[in-house]
């Protein structure tokens, strides 16, 4: 089943601000000089700038686009809401994703958000539902989720935050016999993505990129956890460049491969519902302000993230000014200010 909410005004401004900035980009650039032909450089001269501007990377890694790629794909970023608990193991898919947040729900269990754009994968999941928490991490990207669905009341808020989902019932979706209910939930990713078809567009960068060397000095940092609850905590160690997470629940070889990992400190609050358990269900709102934790090189840059409005593009700086994430495959973790915390050690 395809929801696809009225179109919000969000895309049109984007890409407003995007020609506007490919425009001062040839402006400075071009400096008013003619070609050898007389013609001024023109039509030709602008395509090649502001093709090298959009689509020199991929904007959830900041990693370059390779030879004969495109930044520009005809679908759109593609979230898709995973089980994270012992009884979705194995996942599948988490080792193409581009980006993966982990949010706190119900229960004090977590659940992923895997970002998938420069790579679209086959069999994906399990997948599982929405929450509101999602308006503030997808919307940013323009992003399409794939999901098992929601409560009604989120529902309305996701179609009121003009979110494009897909649920259970759309294109590529089926269970697994062998695995038990509702963990047995699947998605060919190859065949939801087809129904997102249209014009070739490249998102906004998800987060501030930049390079390693651009990182201020930090503190020695080569473990860390990060506890969402006194139910659930997520490990990571640093060796070989990267970081890997000791406690998941990822099919052997699919794991996702970490360059850094982002910690923000959010406010939780209550959703307002229970879920099917009794549970009361919780909100992360990722919007406002708090402490950002950049774990990268096995060292940590301790900083503050901003986000004005739950659609806006996340900031983050130190004292000294704008901090910027290494370009490379981020796990973002959601940490609540209340009731979570988060521990490393060198």
């Amino acid at each position: 089943m395809l929801i696809r909410p009225v179109p919000t005004r969000r895309r049109a401004a984007r890409a407003t601000a995007l020609l506007a900035a490919a425009t001062l980009v040839l402006a400075g650039c071009g400096g008013g000089e003619e070609s050898s032909d007389g013609s001024g450089g023109g039509a030709e001269a602008q395509d090649v700038a502001a093709g090298e501007r959009l689509e020199a990377t991929w904007p959830l890694t900041g990693l370059p686009v390779g030879k004969g790629e495109s930044a520009a794909q005809r679908h759109p970023v593609m979230v898709l809401k995973m089980d994270n608990t012992s009884s979705a193991a194995p996942q599948l898919g988490l080792g193409e994703a581009d980006l993966v947040v982990e949010e706190l729900v119900e229960g004090g269990m977590t659940r992923l958000a895997a970002f998938f754009y420069s790579e679209i994968p086959g069999t994906v999941g399990p997948v599982r539902s929405m929450r509101a928490s999602d308006i503030g991490i997808v919307a940013p990207a323009d992003a399409a989720v794939v999901t098992s669905g929601a409560a009604a009341v989120t529902i309305g808020r996701i179609k009121q935050a003009g979110i494009t989902f897909f649920a259970e019932g759309s294109k590529g979706f089926f269970r697994d016999s062998s695995r038990s209910a509702p963990y047995n939930l699947f998605t060919d990713l190859v065949a939801t993505t087809t129904l997102t078809d249209g014009a070739a567009e490249r998102p906004s960068d998800y987060l501030p990129w930049g390079e390693e060397s651009d990182l201020p000095a930090g503190q020695p940092a080569r473990s860390l956890a990060a506890s969402f609850s006194g139910s659930h905590t997520t490990s990571w160690t640093y060796a070989d460049g990267g970081y890997t997470n000791t406690d998941t629940f990822a099919a052997q070889g699919d794991e996702f491969p970490a360059d850094t990992v982002l910690v923000l400190r959010v406010p939780v609050g209550d959703a307002g519902y229970l879920d099917p358990a009794g549970n009361p269900v919780p909100e992360t709102t990722l919007e406002g302000k708090g402490e950002a934790m950049l774990f990268h090189g096995g060292t940590l840059v301790r900083g503050t993230w901003t986000k004005p409005g739950l659609d806006q593009p996340l900031e983050l700086s130190t004292r000294a000014g704008a901090l910027s994430v290494p370009a490379g495959r981020t796990w973002i973790e959601l940490v609540p200010t209340d009731g979570g915390s988060v521990t490393f050690a060198k």
